[in-house]
């Protein structure tokens, strides 16, 4: 893919040792090159220490009176101008309600919680060469490929397309990494099931053990919470929806066994994205979904 070139500087930048990796160069198409090497000195070190300070301060400007600037409302290099090598790309994807059936669920939380996840990770990964933006992209653009990282929510109410399927398919098969969020519930995951199963038919849907990859690439996640939604969240509601009682991570791996999609179900990550700059919003639900926000980032640009 075009943005794995940064993946090499991002493990430096993390201070990871960088594996030994057969990943191909990036597309001329793309005209993205690799990063210089990062100066030791560049280098910040992330940890939950720091994941707490960067939320403390997410929350300062709320508490104080003053709105910090938005990364939207900053000028913003063309995307197509000079290509970044991080793009939070949200997926408008095809489904029940909305304009032509692209302007649903696909648009929840969107697009401050995009705007403050980049935030965040800007502030703890500022050597990361992030488009600094929200970011939509559609599944059957022919470019879909360059985008390492691709977020899905409330896919419920996902109908993909015959050009949506066959574009998921090969953008997850050459490389791509899925993250699913933000349903609840046996009907929704009945939906979103037959969804990807006419995407990728021949790879089964796992539970993720907690010694997964995932969990450990960056943060070391022990345990997964059930992060609500920020109505139940801020009153002290039940954390769960529908009949989604228990939450649950599950994965679909390739035949080499990288991990295509991660599938966060019965759990709202996003709103604890969105929601951080609430000081009435609990620390704890925020504070797990940034380390597994970030945990993401580094499994997408080093596989």
């Amino acid at each position: 893919m075009g943005a794995v070139a940064g993946a090499v500087a991002l493990i430096v930048l993390l201070g990871s040792p960088p594996a030994t990796t057969n990943a191909t160069a990036p597309s001329e198409a793309t005209n993205i090159e690799s990063p210089a090497p990062l100066a030791k000195a560049q280098t910040r070190f992330l940890s939950s220490t720091g994941v707490s300070r960067a939320l403390d301060d997410l929350r300062a400007p709320l508490e104080t009176g003053v709105r910090a600037e938005s990364p939207a409302d900053a000028a913003q290099i063309p995307v197509y101008g000079v290509p970044h090598e991080f793009y939070f790309s949200r997926v408008a994807y095809s489904g029940y309600g909305g304009f032509y059936g692209r302007g649903g669920s696909w648009q929840t939380d969107f697009p401050k919680a995009d705007q403050i996840f980049l935030s965040f990770i800007d502030r703890l990964i500022p050597n990361l060469d992030a488009y600094l933006s929200e970011f939509v992209v559609l599944l059957d653009e022919p470019d879909l490929r360059r985008f390492p990282f691709l977020y899905a929510l409330e896919v419920g109410s996902m109908s993909l397309s015959p050009p949506e399927i066959e574009g998921l398919r090969n953008y997850l098969l050459q490389g791509g990494f899925l993250v699913i969020d933000d349903f609840w519930g046996t009907q929704q995951w009945a939906q979103f099931e037959y969804e990807i199963q006419q995407v990728l038919p021949e790879y089964e849907i796992v539970d993720l053990p907690l010694d997964h990859n995932v969990f450990t690439t960056f943060y070391e996640i022990d345990e997964v919470i059930q992060v609500p939604n920020v109505g139940n969240g801020t009153r002290g509601g039940p954390t769960w929806e529908r009949d989604g009682f228990i939450p649950m991570v599950k994965g679909i791996h390739d035949e080499k066994g990288r991990l295509m999609v991660i599938i966060n179900w019965n759990t709202d990550l996003g709103d604890a994205w969105e929601w951080a700059d609430d000081p009435y919003y609990p620390f704890e639900y925020s504070k797990y979904a940034y380390e597994m926000g970030v945990n993401f980032i580094v499994y997408a640009m080093s596989h």
